[in-house]
């Protein structure tokens, strides 16, 4: 997670959250982009291409489909680019706000994610976060894959 901030902008350790390799690995998806990468890429997601804070993903042109896990400390313009894309997944935490009402609206499918689930962090440690969290696709290819990750946690 991270990118699409300004130069002058420093993440904050907070918004350093990994989506963990085990969703990736149940998911069976090569993405084209992972919008809101870290520096360096995220090793184990599947994206042929990564933006990251160095960058500027959203002043990035998207192409293909799309992960999105973005900063969650601010997340409405990267919904919004995301929503008029329309290819992809996000990884979005829950929310009381218009962002999360117009990306459930348009979204094609939406699962949540296991309730305990635990994110990688920078320095390889795992850390759960407060807020249960979904995946949301807009594009109907991405049907099979979200249904192989309900199974997986009717599994565990």
């Amino acid at each position: 997670m991270g990118g699409g901030f300004t130069h002058g902008h420093q993440l904050k350790q907070s918004d350093e959250h990994y989506t963990p390799k085990w969703l990736f690995d149940e998911l069976g998806i090569e993405f084209d982009m992972d919008v809101c990468a870290p520096v360096g890429g995220v090793p184990w997601l599947p994206a042929k291409k990564s933006f990251s804070v160095l960058d500027d993903g959203l002043a990035q042109e998207w192409v293909g489909s799309v992960w999105m896990n973005p900063p969650f400390s601010k997340p409405t313009p990267w919904v919004n680019k995301f929503i008029a894309h329309g290819d992809g997944i996000a990884l979005m935490v829950v929310s009381r706000s218009m962002w999360f009402r117009d990306l459930w609206n348009v979204s094609d499918v939406i699962v949540p994610t296991p309730w305990n689930m635990k994110f990688e962090r920078p320095d390889g440690s795992t850390k759960q976060i407060a807020f249960q969290t979904f995946l949301f696709a807009i594009g109907n290819r991405y049907d099979r894959s979200l249904n192989k990750l309900n199974d997986y946690k009717a599994r565990r």
